[in-house]
């Protein structure tokens, strides 16, 4: 796992170590905050500005690098998530779907977390982009030790609003997230190089089980984002 620090022009960051705080962090937002007429057109054009970056086909360094500036710029503000996407369960954290590329290669959602919740120790198989929205969490690398146990490798770090990391195969890709805010929600936005929902990966056990698992995920319908009378383009 690596965090990215980002400006909010598209191709600006560069990759540092996990354990280097991002460039840019914004104030924290109250986690009951939602937008009253959400600006969704700030997905939209994340979507679209990501889905050109992903059709040019550049390496996969390259790719986490601007798809992680493209996705700090889409968290440096919180205006845009609809209220819907944004409700923690008291039972588990949510995973609500936002936007699903038609030919599989690559998925936004939103993770929302509820005061407690967390994650087991699991894998990706694909690359993926962190971006906190609201609240904070904390992320614990893994790795596998040489009788086949998982171990945290090094110490967790703290995502706070603004920063981005980024998780893969050949970075890093096993951790346990949990919600780093006591008492309160937090919510980060997510990109995957797949339909995440429907990719078979693994949970493991501290022993070295496995267990496989397709997350799926916790809505049925999504944000219209493509109603251009309504967010016509976003704002600054």
């Amino acid at each position: 796992m690596q965090k990215i620090p980002h400006t909010p022009t598209p191709n600006a960051g560069a990759m540092r170590g996990m354990n280097a705080l991002a460039s840019t962090a914004r104030e924290p937002t109250a986690p009951t905050a939602a937008p009253v007429s959400p600006d969704t057109a700030r997905l939209r054009h994340f979507v679209q500005q990501l889905a050109a970056l992903v059709e040019s086909a550049p390496p996969e360094p390259e790719l986490l690098e601007r798809g992680g500036a493209l996705l700090g710029a889409l968290v440096a503000h919180d205006d845009w998530l609809p209220a819907a996407y944004a409700q923690p369960s008291p039972e588990r954290y949510q995973q609500f779907l936002l936007h699903a590329d038609a030919l599989g290669r690559f998925s936004v959602v939103s993770f929302v977390w509820g005061p407690g919740q967390a994650t087991p120790i699991h894998d990706h198989t694909v690359w993926g982009l962190i971006g906190m929205l609201r609240g904070a969490e904390d992320s614990q690398a893994y790795a596998r030790t040489a009788d086949g146990r998982w171990a945290p490798a090094g110490a967790p770090h703290r995502l706070q609003p603004g920063q981005v990391e980024a998780v893969s195969p050949t970075i890093g890709d096993v951790h346990r997230v949990s919600n780093a805010v006591d008492g309160q929600t937090s919510i980060s936005i997510h990109v995957y190089g797949a339909n995440i929902g429907a990719v078979q990966r693994s949970v493991y056990l501290e022993d070295g089980t496995r267990k496989p698992f397709i997350s799926g995920y916790s809505n049925s319908t999504l944000p219209n984002i493509w109603d251009l009378s309504r967010n016509p383009a976003p704002s600054a």
